[in-house]
């Protein structure tokens, strides 16, 4: 029996119909606009280019990674547009995943016919 997660289901369910009204072409901005708003429209709490800061050997690092979203406090979102996800986004994903600390997260490109996305775990 599969055990869905209705938080990460209703931020896909906002991305699946930004994909319908916009298409695929846009950069990765617009579509993180977009989705900001059908989010807004559904009542999904987020938060948009949220700092994440990246430890090397327990020394915080002077760069930072910016989150595109984080939905519910808890679901990184990253966001692409690209003609496909190669295994690249996933490894980069999973190791913002890490630095954040957050448990799951996905991954969702805008950039193909259909709406392209991973849901990850750390």
């Amino acid at each position: 029996m599969e055990i869905r997660d209705p938080q990460t289901y209703a931020i896909l369910g906002a991305a699946i119909e930004v994909h319908k009204v916009l298409g695929r072409g846009f950069l990765e901005k617009v579509y993180q606009e977009a989705l900001a708003l059908e989010l807004t429209a559904r009542s999904i709490p987020y938060e948009q280019e949220c700092e994440i800061p990246i430890a090397y050997k327990g020394e915080r690092l002077s760069c930072r990674y910016r989150a595109d979203l984080i939905c519910y406090g808890n679901v990184l979102v990253e966001l692409k547009a690209l003609p496909a996800l190669s295994g690249t986004e996933m490894a980069q994903i999973l190791n913002y995943l890490k630095a954040s600390g957050h448990g799951r997260g996905l991954l969702i490109n805008f950039g193909t016919e259909r709406l392209q996305y991973e849901r990850c775990v750390w």
